[in-house]
C-alpha cells in the first residue's frame, strides 16, 4: 500500500508562485505534481488554498454518448464570446476519462475533440484518467480543480466520465450540476435508478433534432414534478438546504433545455441558465453552504486516504496475509478479520 503523497523534486512552490501569476506551462506542470500526488504538489496546494473559492464550478454528467464534451466545447466558446454587454470569462475544462482496467491506460481524447479552444490564452483544457476511481471522477479531480480556481479562472467545466448509475460524485464538488440526456438512448428510467436527475440543477437533453426528444423532455419533466420537494427550495443536489423561510417564487426548478451541441443551437440558453443558477446560490446563500459540504467531503476523503495508510503501516504482512487466508478459508468472517486487524470490535 503506497503513500499517497510520494516524493518528488521540491520546486513546486515556485511554480504555485508562477501559477498566481498566471504562467500558463507553470500551471500544467503543477497540476502534473498534484495528479501524481507527490509531496511537493501538495505543499503547492496549501500554497494555492487562500487564493481558492472565487470560481464557478459547473459539473457536466452524463451517460456515455450523449453528448458531454461537444456542450462543454460550445459553452466554453460561448462565455469566451459572450452577447454584447457581457464580460467574457477565463474558462478551465477539466476532462475526466475512463481507465482501462486491464492496461490502466486511458485515451485522453478531449483536447482532439475540442479544437475550436485550441489557441485561446483565456481557456486552458486538462485531461484527466480516472484510474479506477469510482463515481464519475478521478481521486485528484478536485485537487486540481483547486489549482484552476486559484490560477483565476472565473468558470471551471468538469466533464465526467460517463458512468451512469454510479456517477454522482459530482455533486460534491460542483456548485451547479449538468446532466446530458439525448433521446432514444433508454435512459429515462436509468436517470431515476441512478439518482442522476436528483444531483441536477440544469438538464440538458442534447441531439434535440433526433426522433423522440419531445418524449425525453415530457418524461424528464414528469420526473422532476415527482421528485420536487413540498417544503424547502429545490437546489436540484440534494444539499438538505436549511432556508424554508424562503419564498417560493425562490425556488430552483430545474430547467429542461434542448440543444443541439454539434451545431451550437441553444447553448446561449444553458450558459444563461448557469448564470441564472449562479446567482440564485449567491442570493440565497446555498453557494457558501455547498462550499462548505464540498469541502467536508474533500477532508473525509483525504482523511479516510492518511488513516488507511498509517494503518497498513503498522500491520505486519505476515498477520495481514495470516488474516486474508482464513477470510478466505471461510474460519473468519469480514467483521471478525477487522476485529483482529484494528484491533476493536465493529459496532
Amino acid at each position: 500500500f503506497r503513500n499517497p503523497w510520494r516524493h518528488a523534486p521540491p520546486d513546486c512552490m515556485d511554480l504555485a508562485d508562477s501559477v498566481l501569476q498566471g504562467e500558463r506551462l507553470a500551471l500544467a506542470r503543477l497540476i502534473t505534481q498534484v495528479e501524481n500526488q507527490t509531496t511537493a504538489g501538495r505543499r503547492a496546494l496549501d500554497r494555492l488554498f487562500p487564493h481558492t473559492g472565487k470560481a464557478h464550478l459547473v459539473g457536466v454528467t452524463g451517460s456515455p454518448g450523449a453528448g458531454k464534451s461537444s456542450l462543454v466545447n460550445k459553452l466554453a466558446l460561448a462565455f469566451r464570446h459572450p452577447a454584447t454587454g457581457e464580460q467574457p470569462r477565463r474558462v478551465a475544462i477539466v476532462a475526466v476519462d475512463p481507465s482501462s482496467p486491464f492496461t490502466g491506460g486511458a485515451v485522453l481524447g478531449d483536447r482532439v475533440r475540442m479544437r475550436d479552444l485550441a489557441g485561446d490564452p483565456g481557456i486552458f483544457i486538462r485531461s484527466m484518467a480516472s484510474r479506477g476511481a469510482l463515481g464519475g471522477l478521478s481521486a485528484s479531480t478536485a485537487a486540481v480543480v483547486q489549482v484552476l480556481d486559484a490560477a483565476g479562472f472565473d468558470l471551471v467545466l468538469i466533464e465526467t466520465v460517463g458512468a451512469g448509475q454510479s456517477e454522482v460524485d459530482i455533486a460534491r464538488l460542483a456548485h451547479t450540476t449538468i446532466v446530458v440526456e439525448a433521446p432514444g438512448m433508454g435512459d429515462d428510467i436509468q436517470a431515476i435508478k441512478a439518482g442522476i436527475l436528483e444531483i441536477a440543477d440544469i438538464l440538458v437533453v442534447n441531439k434535440a433534432d433526433k426522433t423522440g426528444v419531445e418524449h425525453t423532455e415530457r418524461a424528464l419533466r414528469a420526473m422532476l414534478e415527482l421528485a420536487r420537494p413540498e417544503k424547502m427550495p429545490y437546489t436540484g443536489s440534494q444539499h438538505s438546504p436549511q432556508h424554508e423561510e424562503l419564498d417560493e417564487n425562490e425556488w430552483w426548478m430545474p430547467p429542461v433545455l434542448r440543444v443541439i451541441a454539434t451545431e451550437g443551437a441553444g447553448i446561449r440558453e444553458v450558459a444563461q441558465a448557469i448564470r441564472d443558477h449562479g446567482e440564485f446560490l449567491r442570493h440565497t446563500g446555498l453557494w457558501v453552504q455547498r462550499d462548505r459540504e464540498r469541502l467536508e467531503s474533500e477532508l473525509q476523503t483525504l482523511i479516510r486516504s492518511v488513516l488507511m495508510y498509517r494503518w497498513r503501516r503498522g500491520v505486519s504482512e505476515d498477520l495481514y496475509q495470516d488474516v486474508l487466508t482464513r477470510l478466505v478459508e471461510r474460519s473468519l468472517s469480514p467483521y471478525q478479520a477487522v476485529d483482529e486487524l484494528v484491533g476493536m470490535p465493529v459496532e
